[in-house]
């Protein structure tokens, strides 16, 4: 299963490695407190054929145990980045990337938008006289407006996305 490698290697004056596309994006979601390795399996699904990879292939591709490849599916399933599916005649599960996924990470941190709004509400009320209230204020206001303004952006960008989809050829 190796190909995902081999083909990475394959394409001369690339950018970056697979190996190294993989570990990056194992990185971006340590720097989002995820697991590393759960971003490494997302990572080999990308590069992946679009029927997706099973988990002995991802096991292979990784040289991680079944039993991470297990957690870390399990993980992404949780979060709805990924979904199993079967190939018809296959009665190994295979892994995909669901659509949406990238939309749906950032909508995570709106909740915590929502929490930091929420809690600079309840500073300017703990405040005291001769508190600064402006800090407070400026984090209630902008997260205030994330809020609104976020859910808007993104149904932009699945109507961008569709229209770009159906003109594509």
């Amino acid at each position: 299963m190796n190909d995902i490698w081999d083909r990475g290697r394959d394409r001369r004056g690339t950018r970056i490695s697979a190996e190294r596309f993989v570990e990056e994006i194992g990185l971006v979601f340590d720097s989002l407190h995820l697991p590393r390795m759960a971003g490494r399996v997302l990572g080999a699904i990308l590069l992946g054929p679009a029927d997706g990879l099973t988990a002995a292939e991802l096991a292979e591709t990784l040289q991680a145990s079944k039993g991470s490849i297990s957690n870390m599916t399990q993980l992404l399933i949780h979060y709805r980045f990924i979904a199993r599916t079967v190939r018809a005649g296959d009665r190994r599960d295979r892994f995909v990337l669901k659509s949406g996924a990238w939309a749906r990470m950032i909508m995570w941190r709106v909740e915590l938008l929502q929490r930091l709004q929420e809690l600079a509400a309840d500073g300017l009320e703990l405040l005291g006289p001769e508190g600064n209230p402006e800090p407070l204020q400026e984090v209630r206001d902008m997260y205030a407006f994330l809020e609104r303004e976020l859910p808007r952006l993104f149904d932009r960008w699945e109507e961008e996305r569709l229209t770009v989809r159906k003109e594509a050829p």
